[in-house]
């Protein structure tokens, strides 16, 4: 039976190469010869100079297995006390025979405190609002923010697959600035993104804590023999309704000229249902709207010569200054500073 969530099967554009380069942050602290690790993947070293080049998605997957078995470490070498080979596994087996997923992401939280000396993953409920929070002490003291997101985006859709359901975020925070390879965050966490923040957590609606899981062990252990390849691809579901009006938004030539009556009148529904559903997905129209608005404005400012006046317009803001305060508050800085951060001089 065809279920309404699946993982990705359609081409992929591939990992930034900058992702991939950061990854290797424990392997070269623990000596290993990431050349030769690249090559053993059959990936072309001389790739991973330019940080905007795509690696196909089963090479990184190739990759970070190799690294693992090298290092007997599931983490990467990021954490004080090894993730042994198959901790990963024990932790799905702990948590497959829980009744709904917050009993399982409670016990996740608990498998990682007991194997781990300076990593804590912990569910915190806030009315309608659950964060699941992402703590990594960095006893090791390397660059360890590649390590933080690839956590949350694992918890993210290997949960997800549990209950069969896309969980759908209704924000990110993270305790960092926006990385090189920040243009994939939209596909990562497709919600909107706020940098340089206390804690990192991944916040979403409580009613999926109440979800059942809906998958047995035969069904874990085939899950497990695809990792990491599997959880390197997006746990999505094709037709919620957030995705459906993203991508009429991102499709839509200027953002301001689709109304919430013109989308819901494509969907055959009417603007009162279209934002229950919303609602129902931890979604807004307004939500929604903003996180293409950033990534809109994100590409342009990295990829365009567009002047910041003139993406404000395009973006339907009434005027620049608007448009630098909402940009500064998705990213952290203003719309000239992120082009010079990120395209250089």
């Amino acid at each position: 039976m065809e279920t309404e969530t699946q993982i990705e099967h359609e081409t992929h554009p591939g990992i930034l190469a900058a992702a991939v380069q950061a990854q290797l942050a424990g392997a070269r602290a623990a000596g290993l010869d990431c050349r030769q690790l690249l090559l053993d993947a059959e990936i072309n070293p001389t790739l991973l100079e330019e940080p905007d080049n795509r690696i196909p998605r089963e090479r990184v997957a190739l990759l970070l297995r190799r690294e693992w078995d090298l290092l007997a470490d599931e983490s990467g070498g990021f954490l004080a006390r090894p993730w042994l080979p198959g901790t990963f596994a024990m932790m799905g087996h702990a948590c497959i025979s829980c009744p709904n997923l917050r009993r399982a992401l409670l016990r996740s939280g608990r498998f990682v405190s007991m194997v781990s000396d300076d990593l804590q993953i912990k569910l915190v409920e806030d009315g309608e609002e659950a964060r699941l929070l992402i703590h990594h002490g960095n006893d090791r003291h390397l660059p360890n923010q590649i390590f933080v997101e690839s956590l949350a985006l694992i918890w993210l859709r290997f949960f997800s697959w549990l209950i069969d359901r896309t969980i759908l975020l209704e924000r990110v925070h993270l305790a960092f600035p926006p990385p090189d390879y920040n243009e994939d965050y939209s596909d990562m966490f497709p919600c909107r993104h706020y940098f340089h923040q206390r804690e990192t957590c991944l916040v979403f609606s409580t009613r999926y804590l109440q979800m059942p899981l809906v998958r047995d062990e035969q069904q874990l252990a085939e899950f497990l023999g695809r990792a990491p390849e599997c959880l390197l691809a997006q746990y999505k579901s094709d037709n919620s309704y957030t995705g459906r009006v993203r991508r009429m938004l991102q499709n839509q030539g200027g953002i301001e000229n689709l109304s919430l009556d013109d989308v819901a009148a494509r969907l055959y529904t009417s603007p009162q249902t279209l934002r229950r559903r919303l609602k129902e997905e931890g979604n807004s129209w307004q939500d929604i709207k903003d996180s293409v608005r950033r990534d809109m404005a994100v590409y342009q400012l990295k990829k365009q010569e567009t002047a910041v006046a003139e993406i404000a317009e395009r973006l339907g803001f009434s005027e620049p200054s608007a448009f630098n305060r909402a940009f500064k508050k998705w990213t952290g800085l203003a719309p000239g500073a992120y082009r010079e951060k990120f395209r250089g001089p």
